[in-house]
């Protein structure tokens, strides 16, 4: 994959996208766009761009155009907002009591450390991001090959594949089958999607209890970290034990792609990790700024934080039945969205403060990573580099790599980077029915750019 630097790098913040300059695709190959693009550059550049003429999809282009265009307007607080937790709040009623179930252990201190970070009032972005994707595909067509694996799917998420009694042999508990009282639920989400909102969560929080034992967290949400209450061991141990009940909840949906799907998102969580431990492919000692640099960081990304958001949202398609292009636009709008968020994450950690954010600011330098703004900041500051290479671990190499970032136009150009991946997100939806859940998911990709925690 190779990173092509073009008229979005270049404009920064004053340029910054807008309606009148998006270039959307002229044909549904778009759909179809390679599984990790994440070339810089204009999106006409990104997308097929072949003068065949249709009607009907001049007529969706144009639909999609006043889509990212009022969801500008939207971010620029020009219209009034959606609330997509009202469009699935009966769903997200019972999701961590339904999570908290999932968890049961009948060891008292592993029961405790791993239901320790359902105690805290969460976002829950994922899961959220599922239930509307349910909820938006459900209107969309349907693939007929499909309806065997949906309905299977469904049938029997609470139910063993194996004997109970081989599963929980001296186990002192298998955990509690969750429940959802259908008469209050969503007709439009099946209970198998219901379950991948829970599953989702149950992933992302053990790589949150994973990653603070990496990166000697002393806080989340505003607590003190697992690892700081329990210890690394048990924090870690945790950790596992979510990745194991998320494990046999996934078997039980009985989708065999799905189940593909999610397990190669926990394989993509520790390949970025990985990746993150050196800040260039060849972690060189006196690094110089390069394209390549910037793929790296975004590949990067890609693993840790897009991957659970993308497989997430075609796993929700997917469950749902949908055809063939709905199932791509739902991958890439969570791809887009996933990269998006991650953007503006790495913004925030030089633009707000340790009270705002409830958890340290300047995490990243302190931990060595250089992210999106240092990034950018770095093309034109030369110093950087030495920084860089030793992890800013020298004396004073944290205040001044973050003092030079804000000498630059780093964070607005990664806030820039982050409204094209935005509206890449809008766009890929475009061609879905209108209905409340759509509007949801597109609210989400303009509050990912609004949100300052």
């Amino acid at each position: 994959m190779q990173l092509q630097t073009g008229a979005l790098v270049a404009r920064g913040a004053r340029g910054a996208t807008t309606s009148s300059k998006l270039s959307l695709p002229r044909c549904s190959q778009y759909l179809r766009a390679a599984p990790l693009d994440v070339r810089i550059s204009h999106t006409r550049a990104l997308y097929h761009t072949t003068q065949r003429k249709c009607s009907a999809w001049a007529a969706a282009v144009s639909v999609a155009g006043n889509i990212v265009s009022n969801a500008v307007s939207r971010a620029k607080g020009d219209m009034p907002t959606i609330d997509p937790l009202r469009i699935v709040a009966k769903e997200m009623k019972f999701l961590t009591g339904n999570i908290r179930k999932l968890l049961g252990s009948g060891h008292p201190s592993l029961d405790r450390a791993a239901k320790y970070y359902t105690q805290a009032e969460g976002k829950h972005v994922r899961p959220l991001i599922v239930l509307l994707m349910s909820r938006a595909t459900a209107l969309c067509p349907k693939a007929p090959q499909r309806r065997e694996a949906t309905l299977q799917a469904s049938a029997a998420i609470d139910s063993s594949l194996s004997p109970l009694s081989i599963l929980s042999d001296y186990n002192p508990s298998a955990g509690t089958p969750a429940e959802h009282n259908d008469s209050t639920t969503d007709p439009d989400i099946l209970p198998s999607q219901r379950r991948l909102a829970e599953i989702t969560e149950l992933i992302h929080t053990a790589s949150l209890l994973h990653d603070d034992v990496i990166d000697h967290s002393v806080s989340r949400r505003g607590s003190p970290s697992a690892n700081l209450e329990f210890g690394n061991k048990m924090a870690v141990l945790a950790g596992d034990f979510l990745l194991g009940r998320a494990s046999v909840a996934l078997a039980r949906l009985r989708h065999a792609e799905v189940v593909e799907l999610l397990a190669t998102v926990i394989a993509n969580l520790v390949e970025g990790e990985f990746m993150q431990l050196k800040n260039t492919a060849r972690d060189e000692k006196n690094p110089r700024w390069s394209e390549e640099t910037l793929t790296y960081y975004l590949q990067k990304t890609y693993l840790k934080t897009a991957s659970l958001i993308s497989k997430s949202c075609r796993a929700a398609a997917l469950l749902g039945g949908a055809d063939a292009p709905t199932v791509e636009a739902a991958y890439l709008y969570g791809k887009n969205l996933g990269l998006a968020f991650q953007l503006v994450d790495d913004m925030l950690d030089y633009t707000r403060s340790e009270r705002e954010l409830g958890k340290p600011a300047g995490a990243d330098l302190e931990l060595g990573l250089a992210t999106a703004p240092l990034l950018f900041a770095w093309k034109t500051m030369p110093e950087l580099g030495a920084l860089v290479g030793r992890k800013f671990a020298g004396e004073g190499d944290v205040a001044r790599a973050r003092d030079l970032v804000m000498q630059s136009d780093g964070i607005e150009q990664t806030r820039a980077l982050a409204q094209e991946y935005i509206e890449r997100a809008i766009a890929a939806i475009s061609p879905f029915p209108d209905s409340e859940a759509k509007d949801g998911l597109i609210e989400m990709a303009v509050k990912t750019l609004k949100r300052n925690k």
